[in-house]
Formats: structure tokens, sequence, C-alpha cells
């Protein structure tokens, strides 16, 4: 006779499957490759350009360091200060620049006229008052402009940004010519040309090399001085000037762009003024250029 079985004699209860694990993301290159297709070329294509990337990044970082002065130099002359020409001019690039002035030391301001005929050399200055109505050779007078760039003219000659009407004089200036500068031009500035810049031609301000104006060389650069304050303090660093360097190549107008402190920008100034130049010329002349220099002080 059998008898029941009891609870601890039931069968043991199956066991539940596991559910097997979902792949989700495909390997690299393994079988399958999950639940996407994947193909290999992409991945080849994705490390290629990347390699790319990177290698022009780097290549771009060690051009920079290698043209530090060069890109220096084009973003100091992109953001220097110049001078406005109150002149009236056309955009001309390749002769606008410079200027010129004269006077007699008279003590009355040149009055306003018009000027004599544009050239680009000078045997005589302009003059308003003559002094000498017998001259030897008489020459015609001309101030060093370009004869392209047109001007107004008048028949009463002086300076055309005069705002005196009153009587004759050349002005206040001297070494020839009509306004407050000197040089044999007309207007504010040095030299033969017009305007408030200097070593001929007209528009205000001073030439920049580029543009068939040549830089200036260096023939004499003597080293600056160290302050007593600087020198304690063990202090170095690097002035930046702003310089004009003149037809003669003498330096002209230095003004403290970046300063350094501790006495050290005086001792810059005092060193570049003796400085000597061959000068910068524009079509076989020596004209004025701005230029930027830098007076590095260092301990060793």
């Amino acid at each position: 006779m059998t008898t029941p079985a009891t609870n601890s004699q039931a069968a043991a209860p199956e066991k539940s499957a596991q559910p097997r694990p979902e792949v989700i993301l495909p390997t690299l290159f393994g079988e399958g490759y999950g639940n996407y297709q994947i193909q290999k070329t992409n991945f080849l294509v994705s490390f290629v350009l990347h390699s790319i990337a990177l290698g022009l990044v780097i290549w771009s970082g060690m051009w920079v360091a290698e043209h530090h002065q060069q890109i220096k130099q084009q973003i100091t002359e992109v953001f220097t200060p110049s001078e406005i020409s109150p002149y009236t001019l056309k955009p001309a690039p390749d002769e606008a620049g410079g200027g010129g002035g004269g006077g007699d030391r008279d003590k009355l301001q040149a009055p306003k006229g018009g000027l004599p005929k544009q050239a680009f050399e000078q045997i005589t200055p302009p003059a308003v008052v003559i002094r000498n109505n017998d001259p030897k050779l008489p020459v015609e007078p001309t101030v060093v402009v370009p004869p392209s760039i047109v001007l107004p003219n008048s028949a009463q000659m002086g300076d055309p940004m005069s705002k005196i009407l009153g009587p004759a004089s050349n002005g206040t200036g001297f070494g020839g010519g009509i306004g407050s500068g000197s040089g044999g031009g007309v207007g504010s500035g040095r030299g033969p040309g017009v305007g408030p810049g200097y070593g001929g031609g007209i528009g205000g301000g001073v030439y920049r090399v580029g543009g068939g104006v040549s830089a200036p060389r260096v023939l004499s650069s003597p080293d600056p001085e160290y302050s007593e304050e600087a020198r304690k303090a063990k202090y170095q660093g690097t002035v930046v000037l702003w310089v004009v360097v003149g037809p003669d190549g003498r330096p002209h107008d230095i003004r403290v762009q970046r300063t350094l402190g501790m006495g050290l920008d005086e001792k810059a100034v005092d060193a570049v003024k003796s400085w000597r130049f061959e000068p910068a010329r524009k079509d076989g002349q020596a004209v004025a250029v701005q230029i930027n220099i830098e007076v590095n002080f260092r301990l060793y």
C-alpha cells in the first residue's frame, strides 16, 4: 500500500531559467558587432581624420612659436596710433604720408592760401613774402608732393589749412617755406612737403615700411644703462619705443609705447637718442618712417 508523498518528499521545483544578457555595444572588431551594423572602414577614416587634425594643431603651434617676432610686429603696426591729416585726400597708401613746413621766424602766422607747383623735387621753397625780388637764377617754387594728388589752389600763396586771413607772412617756422614748421615746405611739419608730417609728401603722420618704402638700417646702437633702482631690485624686461627715424638717420619724437618702470623707460629713451640709422628710402629719396624699437634690459 502506498502512502501519499509528504511535502518534504515533494519534488524540488525546477530552477527558473536566467535571461541571457543582451549585448548593447558592439565590439570593435569582434564577431557579430552586437546589435548595430559597424563598418571597419568607419574607424579607420575617423582615426586618419583625427590624426590629421592633431598634426595641424601641433604644426600651427610650432609655426607661431618660430614666427613670434613677425606676428608681434604686424600686430604692433596694426594697433599703433597715427596722426590723422586735416587735408582731404583720396586713399593712396603708397603716396600719402610725410609732410613739411617752414617759415622765416615771423611774428605773424602764415595766412590761408594755395600751394605752389607740386613736384618730386624741390629747388626753391615757396614764400608768401618775397625777400629777394631779383634772384640771379629764378626758379619756380615747388613742394615735394606727387603731382598725381590733386590739391586746391589759390591765387594767393599760403597754407591751405591756416585760419588766418590777415597780412602776408611766411609764418613763425624756419628754414624757408611757409608755416610753423621747418624745412622749406608748407605747414607745421618738417621737410619740403605739405602738412604735419615729415620728409616730403602729404597726408600727415609719417611713412610706414612697405608699399615701396624701405626699412631704416641700424648703424650704431649703444646699449642702455641700468638704473640703480632696477639694478638693486634685479629688475629685467623690455621697453617698447615709438620712434620716427628722419631722413637724416636720426631718431625723432621718441615716445614710450610699453613702459617698464623703475627708471628704465628714461634710460631706454636716452640710449635710442644716440642711435644712428641709414634712413628709409622711397623712390630713391630718404624719407622719415615710424618704427617700434624694443630695448631689452637683462642682468647677466
